[in-house]
């Protein structure tokens, strides 16, 4: 496949549209080199070596192509989407610009009409192949119409004199010129392609990690469904034991049944939650809050519900902001301090911040740390600190949920120890109202 065929078309990528700009760009630099190129030779054969020239119908062509890569330049400043068309427009334009040129000094006489090739060569990197074959054959009539129809050069050809004719010297600068140039402008554009597969291959890994996630919310949002009823069950029946003699006249077994109750709601909350993620609330409605009591209230309740030694809470925020009380992104701030508490379940601390428009959660532990391996896996499913099958998939899920929000998720090990994870997550994603300066 070319470099940029059908760029920035109607189905195409980001990834290729950005492809197609950088390419068009390349063609800009390029042009702008010819324009400092073709004055240096119109001055240096008109001055220098004495070659009568028509200096004023070349700087009139000269000028028309300075014309067109301004507005080329203007033009693809305000629109980034180039598709495979406006690269050929591109490169005809310059074709028919060193044809007019070669033209007026010597037709194909000319030594720089190899410089043709570089136009060929630009176009099988750059276009699709109809588009190619279209430059070939429009190359090969314009060098046609030359032979036939322009007034060669008053050069001797001298061949033998080597590099002391004017001829061989002419055609030794088009070598170097065209060699140059093509080793430059084709490495650049092998690094757009490159970067330009990259970008498909991280795009295709989001949408295979973007379906799991869908199969994976269904399958949550089912079980969700069928825990209900057992769960509202167990509750009934708690609710009745409570009341039962033998278990008020037995603290020990009462203190129990409380702590049965207290998890058995903590379920339920669970599979609410999960259905209110899947837009399927159990009569929950959204609650208007504000970013400061959300967080201090999720800190608290996380806390109340684990067993923990030490739990430090930083809410470093200043200027408040009323956010909606969001379901799952509680569920995913829960999953990171779920995830630390498994690594250190003796010291953990959450920091909240803001960073302008961004909300900026550090969750800190004191535990072994995540190893090289995971750190360069972070967030891809079935990676998992535990060694276990099956797991891993927390932290999947945190990193999607805040890359849906328009978040990113970044992990690292501390220099005191432990491990480090850090969410950053725009305040408009859960604002009620746009966040202005600060």
């Amino acid at each position: 496949m070319n470099t940029a065929s059908a760029i920035g078309t109607p189905g195409h990528t980001p990834a290729e549209t950005a492809a197609g700009y950088r390419n068009m760009q390349q063609l800009i630099q390029l042009r702008w080199i010819a324009v400092i190129g073709q004055i240096t030779t119109i001055a240096t054969a008109s001055l220098l070596l004495g070659i009568h020239l028509p200096v004023a119908d070349m700087l009139r062509v000269l000028a028309c192509l300075i014309g067109f890569n301004i507005f080329s330049h203007l033009r693809w400043h305000e629109q980034r989407v180039v598709d495979n068309r406006q690269l050929f427009l591109a490169l005809l334009v310059d074709v028919f610009s060193l044809t007019f040129q070669l033209y007026l000094s010597g037709g194909m006489a000319n030594p720089f009409v190899f410089l043709y090739m570089l136009q060929v060569i630009l176009a099988a990197v750059l276009l699709e192949p109809w588009s190619s074959w279209t430059i070939v054959g429009i190359t090969g009539v314009c060098a046609v119409l030359l032979a036939a129809f322009a007034q060669p050069l008053s050069l001797p050809l001298d061949y033998a004199e080597g590099m002391s004719s004017l001829y061989v010297e002419g055609i030794f600068i088009s070598f170097i010129v065209n060699a140059a140039l093509l080793v430059v402008f084709i490495t650049r554009i092998t690094q757009n392609v490159r970067k330009g597969d990259a970008a498909l291959a991280d795009l295709r890994q989001r949408a295979a990690e973007e379906e799991h996630i869908v199969r994976m919310g269904l399958l949550a949002s089912g079980a969700a469904h069928e825990l209900g009823t057992p769960l509202a069950t167990l509750a009934v029946i708690l609710g009745d034991w409570r009341r039962m003699a033998e278990f008020r006249e037995n603290p020990e077994l009462l203190a129990e049944l409380g702590e049965m109750q207290v998890q058995i709601g903590r379920c339920k909350a669970i599979v609410s939650g999960i259905l209110m993620s899947a837009g399927e609330a159990r009569g929950e409605s959204s609650v208007k809050t504000t970013i400061k009591v959300f967080l201090d209230e999720l800190a608290a309740e996380w806390r109340a519900s684990r067993t923990l030694l030490v739990f430090e809470y930083d809410n470093g925020i200043e200027q408040d902001l009323a956010v909606v009380s969001d379901s799952t992104l509680k569920q995913m701030i829960a999953n990171v301090l779920d995830n630390a508490l498994e690594a250190s379940p003796g010291w953990l601390r959450l920091v909240a911040s803001r960073d302008g428009d961004d909300l900026i959660l550090e969750v800190l532990d004191a535990g072994p740390g995540f190893a090289p391996g995971m750190l360069a896996q972070f967030g891809k499913p079935y990676q998992s600190t535990k060694g276990q099958p099956g797991r891993g998939l927390g932290l999947f899920l945190v990193v999607n949920v805040a890359r849906t929000l328009g978040g990113s998720v970044a992990a690292s090990n501390r220099d005191a120890g432990g491990a480090a994870v850090r969410l950053t997550l725009p305040m408009s994603a859960i604002a009620l109202e746009a966040p202005h300066g600060h």
